[in-house]
Protein backbone atom coordinates (compact mmCIF):
# COMPACT_ATOMS: atom_id res chain seq x y z
CA UNK A 1 0.00 0.00 0.00
CA UNK A 2 1.32 3.08 -0.94
CA UNK A 3 0.97 6.13 1.68
CA UNK A 4 2.52 9.84 1.34
CA UNK A 5 3.80 11.20 4.79
CA UNK A 6 3.90 15.11 4.84
CA UNK A 7 4.74 18.23 6.90
CA UNK A 8 4.23 21.80 5.97
CA UNK A 9 5.75 25.02 7.26
CA UNK A 10 3.29 28.13 7.34
CA UNK A 11 3.96 31.89 8.75
CA UNK A 12 0.97 31.19 11.43
CA UNK A 13 -1.46 29.12 12.65
CA UNK A 14 -4.92 30.29 10.29
CA UNK A 15 -4.99 30.10 6.84
CA UNK A 16 -8.35 31.95 7.09
CA UNK A 17 -6.59 34.62 8.33
CA UNK A 18 -4.07 35.46 6.22
CA UNK A 19 -1.25 32.85 7.02
CA UNK A 20 0.09 31.46 4.12
CA UNK A 21 2.11 27.36 3.55
CA UNK A 22 6.20 28.25 2.93
CA UNK A 23 7.68 24.43 3.05
CA UNK A 24 6.29 21.43 2.72
CA UNK A 25 8.19 18.04 2.93
CA UNK A 26 6.41 14.52 1.10
CA UNK A 27 7.75 11.23 1.50
CA UNK A 28 6.84 7.81 -0.18
CA UNK A 29 6.14 4.88 1.67
CA UNK A 30 5.16 1.46 0.34
CA UNK A 31 3.87 -1.30 2.60
CA UNK A 32 5.38 1.42 5.44
CA UNK A 33 8.50 1.26 4.41
CA UNK A 34 10.17 4.45 2.84
CA UNK A 35 10.92 4.32 -1.04
CA UNK A 36 13.42 7.45 -1.62
CA UNK A 37 10.82 9.05 -3.30
CA UNK A 38 10.10 12.90 -1.87
CA UNK A 39 9.03 16.21 -2.62
CA UNK A 40 10.08 18.85 -1.04
CA UNK A 41 9.47 22.53 -2.06
CA UNK A 42 9.96 26.36 -0.34
CA UNK A 43 7.25 28.82 -1.48
CA UNK A 44 6.99 32.83 -1.30
CA UNK A 45 4.08 33.44 0.40
CA UNK A 46 3.73 37.10 -0.92
CA UNK A 47 3.48 38.41 2.57
CA UNK A 48 5.64 39.39 5.62
CA UNK A 49 7.26 36.07 8.14
CA UNK A 50 6.03 36.94 11.44
CA UNK A 51 8.85 36.69 14.25
CA UNK A 52 7.41 33.95 16.49
CA UNK A 53 7.13 31.47 12.93
CA UNK A 54 10.47 31.93 11.78
CA UNK A 55 12.33 31.63 15.07
CA UNK A 56 10.05 28.21 14.56
CA UNK A 57 11.36 27.03 10.97
CA UNK A 58 14.30 29.85 10.21
CA UNK A 59 12.57 30.44 6.81
CA UNK A 60 12.89 34.29 6.86
CA UNK A 61 11.41 36.64 4.18
CA UNK A 62 15.08 36.96 2.25
CA UNK A 63 15.58 33.24 2.43
CA UNK A 64 11.78 32.96 0.39
CA UNK A 65 11.74 36.39 -1.51
CA UNK A 66 13.07 34.11 -4.90
CA UNK A 67 11.59 31.09 -4.19
CA UNK A 68 8.39 30.20 -6.77
CA UNK A 69 4.82 30.51 -5.65
CA UNK A 70 2.64 27.77 -4.63
CA UNK A 71 1.05 27.80 -7.89
CA UNK A 72 4.12 26.95 -10.02
CA UNK A 73 4.75 23.86 -8.47
CA UNK A 74 1.16 22.22 -7.53
CA UNK A 75 0.64 20.39 -10.43
CA UNK A 76 4.22 17.90 -9.33
CA UNK A 77 2.87 17.78 -6.18
CA UNK A 78 -0.84 16.73 -6.68
CA UNK A 79 1.57 14.41 -9.06
CA UNK A 80 3.38 13.11 -6.44
CA UNK A 81 0.79 12.43 -3.85
CA UNK A 82 -1.97 11.03 -6.36
CA UNK A 83 -5.00 9.41 -5.11
CA UNK A 84 -2.61 8.09 -1.71
CA UNK A 85 -3.49 8.36 1.75
CA UNK A 86 -1.78 11.61 3.51
CA UNK A 87 -0.43 10.80 6.75
CA UNK A 88 0.80 13.86 8.99
CA UNK A 89 1.21 14.94 12.80
CA UNK A 90 -2.17 16.92 13.81
CA UNK A 91 -3.05 16.15 10.51
CA UNK A 92 -6.09 18.98 10.23
CA UNK A 93 -3.59 22.05 10.59
CA UNK A 94 -2.01 20.54 7.34
CA UNK A 95 -4.60 19.74 5.52
CA UNK A 96 -6.33 22.87 6.06
CA UNK A 97 -3.34 25.06 4.75
CA UNK A 98 -2.77 22.69 1.80
CA UNK A 99 -6.33 23.18 0.57
CA UNK A 100 -6.18 26.54 1.17
CA UNK A 101 -3.70 27.23 -1.33
CA UNK A 102 -5.03 24.61 -3.63
CA UNK A 103 -8.15 27.19 -3.36
CA UNK A 104 -5.88 30.02 -4.57
CA UNK A 105 -5.36 28.13 -7.08
CA UNK A 106 -8.41 27.44 -8.34
CA UNK A 107 -7.81 24.20 -8.20
CA UNK A 108 -10.17 21.19 -5.87
CA UNK A 109 -9.37 20.49 -2.35
CA UNK A 110 -7.50 17.30 -1.37
CA UNK A 111 -10.68 14.85 0.20
CA UNK A 112 -10.51 14.65 3.99
CA UNK A 113 -11.32 10.73 3.69
CA UNK A 114 -7.59 10.65 2.72
CA UNK A 115 -6.41 11.92 5.87
CA UNK A 116 -4.43 9.51 8.78
CA UNK A 117 -3.33 11.91 11.73
CA UNK A 118 -0.72 10.33 13.84
CA UNK A 119 -1.83 12.87 16.95
CA UNK A 120 -5.02 10.54 16.52
CA UNK A 121 -3.51 7.33 16.20
CA UNK A 122 -1.14 8.09 19.44
CA UNK A 123 -3.90 9.12 21.55
CA UNK A 124 -5.41 6.24 21.02
CA UNK A 125 -2.66 3.82 21.46
CA UNK A 126 -1.06 6.05 24.38
CA UNK A 127 -3.99 7.97 26.52
CA UNK A 128 -2.99 10.45 28.73
CA UNK A 129 0.82 11.00 27.25
CA UNK A 130 2.53 13.57 25.67
CA UNK A 131 1.76 13.66 22.02
CA UNK A 132 4.10 15.95 20.23
CA UNK A 133 6.37 14.71 17.72
CA UNK A 134 9.30 15.59 19.89
CA UNK A 135 7.54 13.41 22.90
CA UNK A 136 6.81 10.27 20.60
CA UNK A 137 10.79 10.49 18.83
CA UNK A 138 11.34 9.82 22.90
CA UNK A 139 9.27 6.99 23.41
CA UNK A 140 10.39 5.07 20.80
CA UNK A 141 14.30 5.65 20.54
CA UNK A 142 13.87 7.67 17.33
CA UNK A 143 17.40 9.77 17.08
CA UNK A 144 15.85 13.66 16.53
CA UNK A 145 19.02 14.98 17.92
CA UNK A 146 20.11 16.54 14.71
CA UNK A 147 16.53 18.27 14.44
CA UNK A 148 17.16 21.98 15.82
CA UNK A 149 14.49 23.84 14.07
CA UNK A 150 11.44 22.67 12.09
CA UNK A 151 11.72 21.43 8.66
CA UNK A 152 9.26 20.00 6.75
CA UNK A 153 10.96 17.36 5.23
CA UNK A 154 13.15 16.32 8.31
CA UNK A 155 9.95 16.38 10.51
CA UNK A 156 8.41 13.74 7.95
CA UNK A 157 11.25 11.80 8.25
CA UNK A 158 11.22 11.61 11.85
CA UNK A 159 7.63 11.34 11.32
CA UNK A 160 7.78 8.01 8.70
CA UNK A 161 9.39 5.99 11.91
CA UNK A 162 6.70 7.00 14.64
CA UNK A 163 4.01 6.00 12.12
CA UNK A 164 6.02 2.95 12.05
CA UNK A 165 5.89 2.26 15.19
CA UNK A 166 2.06 3.36 15.87
CA UNK A 167 0.91 1.34 13.49
CA UNK A 168 2.20 -2.09 14.89
CA UNK A 169 6.02 -1.39 14.73
CA UNK A 170 8.71 -2.60 12.45
CA UNK A 171 7.03 -6.61 11.58
CA UNK A 172 6.20 -6.83 7.60
CA UNK A 173 3.01 -7.48 7.12
CA UNK A 174 3.05 -11.99 6.32
CA UNK A 175 2.46 -11.53 3.37
CA UNK A 176 5.32 -9.33 2.22
CA UNK A 177 6.85 -11.52 4.67
CA UNK A 178 6.34 -14.63 3.13
CA UNK A 179 7.44 -13.37 -0.08
CA UNK A 180 10.94 -11.97 1.17
CA UNK A 181 11.19 -14.94 2.84
CA UNK A 182 10.91 -17.30 -0.30
CA UNK A 183 13.19 -14.86 -2.23
CA UNK A 184 15.61 -14.92 0.56
CA UNK A 185 15.75 -19.13 0.89
CA UNK A 186 16.06 -19.19 -3.02
CA UNK A 187 19.31 -17.05 -2.85
CA UNK A 188 20.35 -18.68 0.33
CA UNK A 189 20.12 -21.73 -1.64
CA UNK A 190 21.75 -21.33 -4.56
CA UNK A 191 24.79 -19.55 -3.04
CA UNK A 192 25.07 -23.26 -1.29
CA UNK A 193 24.83 -24.44 -4.58
CA UNK A 194 27.47 -22.38 -5.99
CA UNK A 195 30.29 -22.54 -3.01
CA UNK A 196 33.08 -24.97 -3.21
CA UNK A 197 33.86 -27.63 -0.66
CA UNK A 198 35.81 -26.80 2.27
CA UNK A 199 37.56 -29.76 4.74
CA UNK A 200 35.95 -29.58 8.06
CA UNK A 201 38.56 -26.88 10.18
CA UNK A 202 39.93 -28.61 13.40
CA UNK A 203 38.12 -27.67 16.59
CA UNK A 204 40.03 -29.52 19.25
CA UNK A 205 42.77 -27.74 21.82
CA UNK A 206 46.12 -28.73 20.80
CA UNK A 207 48.86 -30.11 22.78
CA UNK A 208 49.71 -26.80 24.15
CA UNK A 209 46.61 -25.44 24.87
CA UNK A 210 45.54 -28.41 27.06
CA UNK A 211 49.03 -27.71 29.03
CA UNK A 212 48.29 -23.96 29.84
CA UNK A 213 45.03 -24.72 30.74
CA UNK A 214 45.83 -27.26 33.39
CA UNK A 215 48.70 -25.14 34.70
CA UNK A 216 46.18 -22.54 34.86
CA UNK A 217 43.86 -25.04 37.01
CA UNK A 218 46.54 -25.64 39.25
CA UNK A 219 47.06 -21.74 40.23
CA UNK A 220 43.35 -21.42 41.24
CA UNK A 221 43.56 -21.43 45.01
CA UNK A 222 40.41 -23.47 46.74
CA UNK A 223 38.26 -24.05 43.44
CA UNK A 224 35.06 -24.57 43.90
CA UNK A 225 34.64 -27.80 41.75
CA UNK A 226 36.76 -29.27 44.60
CA UNK A 227 34.57 -28.43 47.32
Amino acid sequence: MREIIFDTETTGLDPKGGDRLVEIGCIEMVNRVETGRTFHAYFNPQRSMPAAAEAVHELSESFLADKPLFAARAAELLEFIADSPLVAHNAGFDFGFLNAELAICGLPPVDRSRMIDTVALARVRHPGAKLSLDALCSRYGIDRSHRTKHGALLDSELLCQVYVELTGGRQIGLELAAEVGEEMIATITQVSRDRPARAPRPHGASEAELAAHAKFLESVKSPLWLT
